[in-house]
């Protein structure tokens, strides 16, 4: 299967786990149950959803260096996952370790838009831009912020880079994927 075939379906395989990982998150704030380890594992697997992405789409002379930046990323999404899947920590400082590994992701988007790679190029750099603000939280990793009801307000910032994770990003993929469809993978 080529990289032109292949590109389509990962797009739009991102696309979904990425709405329904959010429609999870939604689901498990109004009644619980096991919506919050579905998010969680949804996390994780549109992580390396990510990383398909980010194989596929830049031109090899440039697939390394955005892929590095795009695989750390994924790498510290796992990271979240485990911390919370595993008890290690709570969510919080969880999705402070996951913000951060998206907003590596995001430097991707907006690279491989920036460069010209991308295409919806503008769609790209405002999802990579939102998903970004996940590195405002990052300095809470090291202090071990995990208590949302005390942690700093400058936290809550990199909150708001999961509204490029889970809603831009994901309906760009989508977009990506029809627009690959009808335009034969060009």
């Amino acid at each position: 299967m080529s990289t032109e075939s292949r590109l389509p379906v990962v797009a739009r395989t991102h696309g979904i786990v990425g709405l329904t990982t959010c429609a999870c998150l939604i689901v498990f704030y109004a009644v619980g149950g096991p919506f919050g380890f579905i998010n969680d594992i949804g996390n994780a697997l549109l992580g390396l959803l990510s990383a398909a992405l980010a194989w596929l789409l830049p031109p090899p002379s440039h697939r390394f260096l955005l892929f590095g930046v795009a695989a750390v990323g994924v790498v510290l999404t796992i990271v979240g996952t485990v911390l919370v899947v595993g008890d290690i920590t709570g969510f919080y400082l969880a999705g402070l370790w996951s913000s951060f590994g998206f907003a590596l992701i995001g430097v991707w988007l907006v690279g491989i838009s920036r460069l010209g790679l991308a295409r919806l190029r503008r769609a790209a750099l405002v999802a990579g831009l939102v998903m970004m603000l996940g590195l405002v939280g990052v300095p809470g990793i090291p202090m071990g912020l995990d208590d949302m009801d005390t942690a700093p307000a400058w936290t809550f910032v990199a909150g708001v880079s999961w509204a490029g994770t889970y809603l831009l990003f994901p309906t760009w993929s989508l977009r990506l994927a029809g627009r690959d469809r009808t335009e034969g993978g060009s």
